[in-house]
């Protein structure tokens, strides 16, 4: 018998579905993201783009006739991740969304797979176990904290290098990064792409962001010479980083960050001038990508999404929303049609045959994920990602790759 799911702090109970134009029985998912606490902005940001997802396809008539019907968990932070896991179990709910935060992700998955329940991760990049059962009943949708790191260097070594005055000099890289597995594994993804390069890196400089001394931070990274700096860093701390980079005069030809901090509006908006000419490796915002690079279907599905966030919230959509929506509707409209049966080992098998080309989600993205007991098992192969730029305070843009591209790259000396 299915016990009643209890109240969760503030955001235990939310229905998707009040009006659809699906009317069979509710089909059960449960959703787990930082609705409150620090990662609390982009969690609430994910969950609404999950949870648009799920009423477009339940106004065009569910799944096979059934709507989707939500119950969503506030789990602030790792340690909760277990116990909501089991609660939504508890409540006979086998099949989960989450969670946007990787220090969210890897115990929720953990726990997920150890009650064969399947996990879709909409948002979190870091590094998962084998314990995750990554690609039997685990799948990540967006692109890896490796692949953010990888595209970064990437991007500055193949684009923006060769803009500069001096081009021909080589130029050297170092990586500071928030040392969590967040952080850990977008750092890994830039430092092997360093060395697959043959780049010179002339430091690495881990830090704990809850005791770290930043201008320490900052003048060990000025003392190491670097013209490029790579950083995988929270809000607060990459703030906190730049600030610190700047009160010591640590000279930059440029600086590349990535999600959770150099991407997101507030970043922007508090560092003002500081900001300008700074990049971010990232996924991209609502309104920040060229809709002509989308397929057809995909900018379709974009504009609807576009209006719909619009007028239910009075604002774009965040990189955060944007991966809750393209993700939560690559499960419910591209994944669950064609399951045979809604039990996670079904959806799973539906998803392991999924095949979407780039461009085929409002973000860019399509679908293919890699093989069990493979490197890249459950990760999404298709997944899109986009480099941004501050190109004046306050105001990003998204400057590669061309398709997806709404303004040119802009060398800028960000002393």
């Amino acid at each position: 018998m299915r016990r009643a799911l209890p109240l969760m702090l503030a955001f235990a109970l939310l229905g998707s579905a009040c009006s659809s134009g699906a009317h069979g029985d509710p089909i059960q998912v449960g959703a787990i993201y930082p609705l409150s606490g620090s990662q609390g902005q982009g969690g609430i940001d994910e969950h609404r783009g999950v949870m648009l997802a799920a009423d477009l396809v339940n106004d065009d008539g569910g799944v096979g006739g059934r709507p989707i019907e939500i119950t969503s968990l506030d789990v602030a932070g790792a340690d909760a991740a277990p116990a909501a896991v089991s609660q939504l179990d508890d409540a006979g709910i086998d099949l989960i969304l989450g969670s946007y935060g990787s220090t969210i992700s890897a115990p929720a998955s953990e726990a997920a797979a150890g009650r064969g329940m399947l996990f879709w991760e909409t948002g979190a990049v870091g590094m998962l176990t084998d314990a995750s059962d990554r690609g039997e009943l685990t799948f990540r949708v967006p692109p890896t904290g490796g692949t953010l790191g990888r595209a970064a260097i990437d991007f500055v070594s193949e684009r923006f290098a060769p803009e500069l005055a001096d081009a021909d000099r080589d130029l050297t890289y170092a990586v500071a990064y928030v040392d969590d597995v967040y952080g850990r594994s977008v750092a890994q993804g830039a430092l092997d792409r360093l060395d697959e390069r043959g780049l010179r890196t002339v430091g690495r400089f881990p830090y704990d962001f809850r005791t770290a001394d930043y201008d320490a931070v900052a003048k060990d990274i000025g003392a190491s010479g670097t013209d490029v700096l790579f950083v995988s860093a929270y809000l607060e701390d990459g703030i906190a980083l730049r600030r610190a980079l700047v009160r010591n005069d640590v000279h930059l030809v440029t600086s590349i960050g990535t999600s959770s901090s150099y991407c997101m509006p507030e970043f922007g908006e508090t560092l003002g001038r500081d900001a300008v000419g700074l990049f971010a490796s990232d996924k991209p915002a609502g309104g920040s990508i060229d809709p002509e690079g989308l397929l057809p279907d995909g900018s379709a599905l974009l504009a609807r999404a576009l209006a719909a966030f619009r007028d239910r919230y009075g604002e774009d959509m965040s990189p955060a929303a944007l991966a809750g929506f393209s993700a939560g509707w690559a499960l419910f409209a591209d994944v669950m049609p064609h399951a045979t049966d809604l039990s996670p080992a079904a959806v799973a098998d539906a998803a392991r045959a999924a095949d979407l080309p780039l461009g085929s989600l409002p973000n860019g993205s399509g679908l293919r994920f890699g093989a069990p007991d493979t490197l890249s098992a459950g990760d999404n192969l298709a997944a899109a990602s986009v480099i941004w730029e501050w190109v004046r305070p306050g105001h990003a843009a998204v400057v590669w790759p061309p398709s997806l591209a709404t303004h040119a790259i802009e060398p800028m000396d960000i002393t």
